[in-house]
């Protein structure tokens, strides 16, 4: 057993042996776990994620809660920053014929089966939690001093009032509103 199949098995929850009810389960998430997805997006990350496994005669109820951080890069600047995460899945986990993940919120398995392995949906559920546009919170502010930021402001156009004046002294313009007002 290779060194990446070793630290997901701590993902494997053998249900076989578990009582009927609901059971606790606690994951902390760090940059190693994304390196098994072969995921480099994120520079580092601390995540806790709270595992309610409800165990039921014909079926199982996964109910996920992930909350921390991840420690991306800025779209606009480039600039790292941890952004927090939150989220909230629920997995429900029947027996079936054969093996079936089609369903987003369903996972069918085949009857005799003995364990199930939830590091897949953990490792979704968190890409999925991170917004699309990565945005350091210090741009949205204005608190972050960065030479990239700068840059672009050099190159945005000009303020829309310098843009008005300029507009208000074309000659055309003036001429256009004599027409106007001259009715």
């Amino acid at each position: 057993m290779n060194a990446m199949m070793k630290s997901l098995k701590d993902y494997t929850i053998p249900f076989v042996g578990l009582k009927l009810g609901k059971h606790h389960f606690e994951y902390q998430i760090d940059k190693k776990f994304f390196e098994h997805f072969e995921y480099e997006e994120f520079n580092d990350s601390a995540i806790k994620v709270d595992l309610i496994f409800d165990k039921k005669t014909t079926l199982m109820e996964l109910s996920f809660n992930i909350s921390g951080s991840v420690n991306i890069n800025c779209d606009l600047t480039n600039e790292p920053y941890d952004q927090s995460l939150k989220t909230a899945f629920v997995l429900v986990v029947k027996f079936g014929d054969e093996y079936n993940d089609e369903h987003e919120d369903i996972l069918i398995i085949p009857h005799g089966e003995y364990e199930v392995n939830v590091a897949q949906y953990v490792y979704e559920m968190i890409v999925l939690a991170v917004p699309a546009k990565h945005v350091h919170p210090g741009v949205k502010d204005g608190t972050l001093q960065s030479d990239i930021l700068k840059k672009l402001e050099e190159l945005s156009p000009k303020d829309l009032e310098e843009k008005k004046q300029t507009e208000e002294t074309d000659p055309r313009w003036n001429t256009l509103k004599k027409l106007l007002t001259d009715k």
